[in-house]
């Protein structure tokens, strides 16, 4: 995928874990595109296969066959879409660099056309000298805030680097991103729900590196926003959201690349935001409807050929 100015490009989450429902919007986006706003392309689906040690941002264990990854890869890849690997796990050393399972995830997708999201040097290292092919995102897991730390990174040899979701709405610093001929590289995470300017997000990162590592999903972390509403509507009262009214001014200024949040949310958050942010406001209705039922049609025919197989 190469950036082109008339298009703009949404980052989706939950390759595997919302592989249904992403296929469902990228088949919608295909054959129904005046349901979407003009331009709008998925630039890319992010996460991870269950189990991978690389992965950061949130924990997820389990396992996959090789069969099954190929499967999934191909949903997206066969469609031009790029599968992007959050491999932002912060705790990562070079022993872990040769992980048999994540190298092997690598080689099944090293295509030319998926990407990786990146936050340990050790690792970043090893995929610029072994997987050269994948295109390198730095993360918004780095937690920078800091304006020239920003304008160093978006200095460095990245194709994209994740703005801090506290800094969506700091003119001072997208003028500078706008000045420096960066907007295009920069990628802005439109719905985050977490707390703004929260004080633990590095801490709690650093954490779910840790609990990646030890496949360990059981201890809890003291969230600033663990008992709020797990919906869109409680996103859209952060600071960090833009709204769809808002999108077209950052567009003007050269942005291209937004990110949709979703990883470790109900999917119903994930069709709300998909809805909201991609799709023309006369379509939302009939958008979600199409979207909710295509989703329980695949599943039970996914259900009816799982117990087929056990006859």
């Amino acid at each position: 995928m190469e950036t082109n100015g008339n298009k703009i490009y949404w980052h989706i989450p939950g390759f595997c874990g919302f592989r249904i429902l992403n296929q469902v919007l990228m088949n919608m986006m295909k054959s129904h595109p005046d349901y979407f706003n003009d331009g709008y392309v998925i630039g890319s689906s992010y996460g991870t296969f269950p189990g991978a040690i690389w992965n950061g941002g949130r924990a997820v264990v389990g396992s996959v066959s090789k069969k099954q990854i190929e499967s999934i890869l191909n949903i997206y890849n066969s469609r031009e879409v790029p599968v992007r690997f959050t491999w932002t796990n912060s705790l990562i050393g070079e022993k872990e660099c040769y992980d048999t399972y994540c190298n092997l995830i690598m080689r099944l997708a090293d295509n030319g056309l998926n990407q990786v999201l990146v936050n340990s040097p050790a690792l970043e290292k090893h995929l610029a000298e072994n997987y050269p092919s994948f295109k390198r995102i730095s993360s918004t897991t780095k937690r920078i805030t800091d304006p020239e730390k920003l304008a160093e990174e978006l200095g460095k040899d990245y194709f994209l680097v994740v703005l801090d979701y506290d800094l969506n709405h700091n003119e001072e610093v997208l003028n500078r991103i706008v000045e420096s001929g960066n907007a295009g590289r920069c990628e802005i995470l439109v719905n985050e729900v977490c707390f703004p300017n929260c004080p633990k997000r590095a801490e709690h990162y650093a954490q779910q590196s840790k609990m990646q590592l030890e496949f360990d999903t059981s201890v809890s972390y003291p969230c600033l926003v663990s008992n709020a509403p797990r919906n869109f509507e409680e996103c859209m009262k952060r600071p960090a959201f833009i709204k769809d009214t808002e999108i077209n001014s950052y567009i003007e200024r050269g942005f291209r690349h937004f990110k949709i949040a979703g990883r470790g949310m109900p999917e119903s958050y994930t069709i709300d935001s998909y809805v909201y942010f991609l799709v023309k406001p006369e379509y939302r209705n009939l958008v979600r409807n199409k979207i909710e039922t295509s989703i329980r049609d695949l599943k039970n025919q996914a259900a009816a050929g799982a117990a087929k197989r056990r006859l």
